[in-house]
């Protein structure tokens, strides 16, 4: 009979059936999680005893798996762990996981009732809390929260389609809890004000605006961003009421104009398209639209450098127009605002947050900032760029576009004035975007990270505890967004020292759960750019994630990479060793990628199982260049290339170039294939796993990398032994010992070699007993 289970609320079984004591549901909870993947038993003993299992855990957690099969059919214990079998729709939290793609999916396609009734459906699964009755705080800090972060995205998602869709007054109540309930998510407030906005109740709206803005400045120490800000500013100038929300092509009804600003354009009667005698654009008032700076801005200082002596060498003939770029969460809007509010320019300073939006409804907001009236600004895109290149010709203006998608965003968006500048943020370089320039931004120095970290958490605390600070900077990987967040959390809690925050942050399993405050979370900066993807990038991101290796070539996945690192997801390091691309990336981005293919695919295993043929094979062919082949190693024989291989007939430089080729592929690679042998292990490939430790011994021999040699040894050992195979445990024992042998610890490789005799047969227990003999001769010398 089928079973169906519910974790998005208290644990439930269909049927009646009871799910039993508090560690037996914590038990079942974590299988279900994890379904169907095999869950490692050191991981249930964490989970099951919230990180302190007694000495006995491992036997009473037999007695509690056990238990467990009697209540609910399906349970396997696999090598190294147990898993659950039950189909993904059969869990209600999996379910609701393929809901939400669903209805993403529907809403890329521009299907927004049917991606409205996808939301709706996946929200009605939630019961309550999720594992509301589950006692284990680290099975809810590793799936409640990131269910529960999604719940609350898929909420503001749906809402965001009933606002398209017309529904403002329907939804004013469910977001007026949600607000109550999670105050500090600042799309939430936005959703609310654009809800009473369409309602016809804009008294409301601003309202609900001045209460957001209280609440960050009390709660956070923060203005509210450029989103929230933007809502306001609809309001006021009662643009974007009618749906489709923000649809550029609809002209808005009854609004007003902009009020006065500190810049005075030419005071001419407004005439429609039209540009008045003086060669200004007729118009009112131009308002200085920044955003507060940021009080405690620290570093950046080669940056500001760069934009205000591109400004200065420019010709005044001409606009200037600049490019920051980098990955999230470096700080690329803050750095705009910084250098923006040090430039003081005739015309006026606008900004505009770009994000997903067409050009068509950002020109509508920047013609209005230039003063053009309700009325005024025409219909059709094609008159709306027209109109704004003109009222922009004969003005030196600042303009601050933030976050944008692509160059075809942007260029609608530049102003024309001789001697005007754009400020362009983004995540990619815009290579596209002509004269344009462009400057990369990665993460903060140790000191420029400490410092920022200070100005929020306050400088007195950073220097009672340097070494915390600074371990606190490497967690938040000298990342902005992560340090500002952090230096939040201390500021809210006076009680905590840094050595604690660290010591949270240590834990990568909860790392982005830590990194959130109120409204600004890391992961919500990563979803941004994530989300903007085309979905086989997405897949690909999500794939990388299996990978825990600092940084990778294309070959890995089998694809070209360089979209990733176009989106700032990914950068690219140049060409390595091997003359490959080489792609990396910030640690809390690994950690995001991975996170989103636990939650869309269940986890690491189906990819590393799916790649790890081809990796083996290449290192495989990388060892076999090093040093002959030995039969039975590898699924098929290995030869020396330029021997018999018909791409080398025999020709030395070739094959000399072939193999120096080779052993600088396996020098780039070294770091990604060591990471990769734990990454095999933890996903329960045995036999990966100690294959592939067993062809880098060459590597580690010839190249003297002792340590790289011992870890990956002793996981290759563990794997050899979990998988039940004696002959690679065999190998791997002989291998050990020529690594003692090399550290000239004869003792210790005597020992290796007699442990590996009774595992081997053949010609490898000839092999082994001949090492044997040669150690014992060296430990008989004087």
């Amino acid at each position: 009979m089928r079973v169906r289970f519910g974790v998005l609320g208290p644990l439930r079984i269909d049927g009646g059936r009871t799910p039993g004591p508090a560690k037996h549901r914590t038990l079942l909870a974590a299988l279900l999680l994890s379904a169907p993947e095999r869950v490692p038993v050191g991981r249930l003993m964490s989970v099951v005893w919230d990180d302190r299992p007694p000495a006995s855990a491992e036997s009473v957690l037999r007695v509690y798996v056990s238990a467990l099969r009697k209540l609910v059919d399906g349970i396997r214990t696999v090598p190294g762990g147990y898993l659950i079998e039950v189909a993904p729709d059969d869990v209600d939290c999996h379910r609701f996981e393929r809901l939400v793609a669903g209805a993403r999916q529907a809403r890329a396609a521009g299907r927004v009732a049917e991606a409205a009734d996808g939301f709706r459906a996946a929200l009605g699964l939630w019961r309550g809390q999720a594992l509301a009755d589950i006692e284990s705080s680290v099975l809810r800090r590793a799936h409640a929260v990131p269910l529960e972060e999604l719940r609350l995205t898929a909420l503001e998602e749906r809402v965001e389609l009933d606002l398209r869709l017309g529904r403002g007054a329907e939804v004013v109540g469910e977001l007026r809890a949600l607000v109550g309930a999670h105050p500090l998510r600042e799309r939430a407030w936005v959703r609310l004000i654009e809800a009473l906005h369409q309602a016809g109740r804009r008294s409301e709206a601003l309202g609900a605006f001045q209460d957001a803005r209280r609440t960050l400045v009390e709660e956070l120490g923060l203005e509210p961003g450029a989103e929230l800000t933007a809502a306001q500013q609809r309001v006021l100038y009662d643009t974007g009421r009618q749906p489709p929300y923000g649809d550029p092509e609809r002209p808005a009804p009854g609004g007003r104009q902009p009020p006065q600003g500190s810049h005075q354009p030419s005071p001419d009667v407004v005439r429609p398209w039209g540009v008045a005698g003086d060669g200004r654009q007729d118009g009112g008032a131009v308002s200085d639209e920044l955003p507060p700076d940021i009080s405690d801005f620290a570093g950046r200082q080669p940056a500001l450098d760069w934009i205000h002596r591109t400004v200065r060498e420019q010709a005044p003939a001409a606009p200037v127009h600049l490019v920051l770029h980098g990955p999230p969460g470096c700080g690329k809007s803050a750095l705009a605002v910084h250098a923006a509010t040090g430039i003081d320019l005739p015309d006026g300073r606008l900004h505009a947050a770009l994000g997903a939006r067409p050009p068509g409804a950002v020109l509508e907001d920047l013609l209005r900032s230039l003063g053009c009236p309700d009325g005024a600004v025409p219909p059709a895109l094609d008159d709306r760029i027209r109109l704004y290149r003109t009222m922009t010709a004969r003005r030196r203006l600042l303009v601050v576009l933030d976050d944008a998608a692509d160059e075809a965003q942007v260029r609608p968006l530049l102003p024309t004035g001789p001697g005007s500048l754009t400020l362009v943020t983004s995540r990619s370089s815009l290579p596209g975007l002509e004269a344009a320039r462009a400057y990369e931004l990665g993460v903060l120095d140790e000191d420029e990270a400490v410092a920022m970290l200070g100005g929020v958490a306050g400088h007195e605390r950073v220097r009672a505890e340097p070494e915390a600070a600074r371990r606190i900077a490497s967690l938040c990987g000298h990342l902005p967004l992560a340090l500002r967040i952090a230096g939040s959390r201390l500021a809210r809690k006076p009680g905590w020292t840094l050595d604690h925050l660290a010591g949270r942050l240590g834990d990568e399993r909860r790392r982005l759960d830590e990194l959130s405050a109120g409204d600004l979370a890391v992961r919500g900066s990563l979803a941004l750019g994530y989300r903007g993807l085309p979905d086989p990038e997405r897949r690909l991101l999500r794939e990388l994630g299996a990978f825990s290796a600092p940084d990778f070539a294309s070959w890995v996945l089998g694809a070209d990479l360089e979209p990733l690192a176009e989106a700032g997801l990914l950068q690219s390091r140049g060409l390595d060793e091997a003359g490959q691309e080489r792609y990396g990336w910030h640690d809390l981005t690994r950690l995001y990628a991975a996170e989103r293919l636990a939650g869309e695919d269940g986890g690491p295993g189906g990819v590393l199982a799916l790649r790890a043929e081809a990796i083996l094979e290449r290192t495989r062919q990388a060892r076999a260049s090093l040093l002959p082949a030995e039969p039975g190693t590898g699924r098929t024989e290995v030869h020396l290339p330029g021997h018999d291989d018909p791409a080398l007939p025999g020709d030395p430089a070739l094959e000399t170039g072939w193999l120096r080729h080779e052993a600088r592929w396996l020098g780039a690679e070294r770091r990604f294939l060591v990471a990769t042998v734990d990454d095999f292990y933890r996903a329960g490939l045995y036999e990966a796993a100690w294959r592939l430790a067993f062809y880098l011994t060459p590597l580690f021999e010839l190249g003297a990398h002792h340590d790289d040699w011992h870890a990956t040894t002793a996981v290759g050992l563990d794997a050899a032994r979990a998988a039940g195979h004696r002959r690679g445990e065999a190998l791997l024992l002989r291998g050990l010992a020529d690594l003692h042998r090399a550290e000239g610890r004869t003792e210790a490789a005597a020992a290796a070699l007699r442990a590996a005799q009774p595992l081997a047969e053949g010609l490898e227990l000839a092999r082994i007993t001949l090492r044997l003999g040669l150690v014992q001769a060296l430990q008989a010398q004087p």
